[in-house]
């Protein structure tokens, strides 16, 4: 499926606008026919589809660069790298990146979206056209191309994205012969220290040598984990990947914060589930739940956040709510 700002497209939509419709064409001479139209006399006449007002709707728009970004209208103080980060898949990262990138760009910071995940779920749900991006992040990464070049500013209000495209799922093996593989990113990041409030970075689901990256360019972890069963399942891990992460190539490494998702005020489950995680963590899990709404999953096949999409709803407000609890943490 594919994905343009605002409206959602349909994944045999492509297919539609290749098809060129059959015709029904009657010849003249057998329209009188006492009983009906006989078979043998209809011909298929294969003709030009004429482009629908819906297509033309969905015609693209041109993907700024970084010399068009509007300009800032505060002092951007000192800059905080977060990796939104989570072995475990389907727990809400891309969902937690998006909105909370772009609420923390509503309440007026200046906010760097960084998508690492081949998926490009984080630049899709900001309504990326992914086949009209010329760099991506893979570029930064292994052929030096300066971030700056490949950022698209103002996705939303305050909010830029550097992008991921599917040419990122071969990093993985081409990092590994690559001369200090593990600080590609760190390197990149670091040229833009002093020009954002917040850098976040949209992990893959994995502990591969991408998202060791994204350890190694981090001040900070933050963690969602969804309000199910085996809630916790995987964390162990992750929590010795970041311990040998800070012994060896970053001590400055620590958690931010642990998020709970996906919500259910109804189920004994979800509840659960935030008194196991909190005795866990204790008090680095934010007080903000993010509910489990449909709302939340509709946003991204329109290309917005949440904010823009439903403002009014609970999952707004939720990410309004954890915007302003990271502020706070400083």
């Amino acid at each position: 499926m594919s994905f343009r700002k605002g409206v959602p497209v349909g994944l045999f939509d492509s297919l539609k606008r290749d098809r060129k419709p059959a015709e029904t064409v009657i010849r003249e001479q057998d329209r009188n026919v006492e009983d009906g139209i006989d078979i043998e006399t209809v011909e298929v006449v294969e003709r030009e589809a004429r482009p629908s007002v819906i297509e033309n709707d969905l015609e693209s728009k041109p993907i700024k660069s970084f010399k068009d970004k509007a300009p800032v209208t505060h002092v951007v103080g000192q800059t905080k790298v977060v990796a939104i980060i989570n072995q475990k898949g389907g727990v809400g990262k891309s969902t937690t990146a998006i909105n909370l990138s772009a609420a923390l760009g509503e309440i007026g910071k200046q906010v760097l979206l960084v998508d690492l995940d081949p998926q490009g779920n984080s630049s899709s749900g900001l309504g990326i056209e992914k086949s009209q991006v010329k760099n991506c992040v893979y570029d930064v990464i292994l052929n030096d191309v300066p971030i700056e070049e490949v950022i698209i500013p103002d996705v939303c209000e305050g909010l830029d994205l550097v992008p991921a495209t599917i040419n990122l799922a071969g990093a993985e093996v081409e990092l590994v012969s690559e001369m200090a593989r593990e600080n590609r990113l760190k390197d990149a990041v670091g040229s833009l220290r002093g020009k954002y409030d917040y850098v976040f970075i949209d992990c893959p689901p994995s502990l591969g040598l991408l998202t060791v990256n994204a350890l190694v360019a981090a001040d900070k972890l933050l963690i969602p984990i969804q309000c199910e069963f085996y809630a916790l399942e995987g964390v162990t891990k992750l929590l010795d990947s970041m311990k040998r992460v800070k012994s060896r190539l970053n001590p400055t490494l620590d958690i931010f914060g642990v998020l709970l998702t996906m919500y259910d005020g109804r189920t004994t489950l979800s509840k659960q589930v935030v008194e196991e995680v909190r005795g866990y963590f204790g008090k680095i899990v934010f007080s903000t739940l993010i509910p489990r709404t449909v709302k939340l999953s509709e946003a991204p096949s329109f290309g917005q956040p949440i904010t823009q999409y439903d403002p009014t709803g609970k999952g707004a407000q939720s990410y309004m709510n954890l915007a302003k609890e990271v502020v706070q943490r400083g």
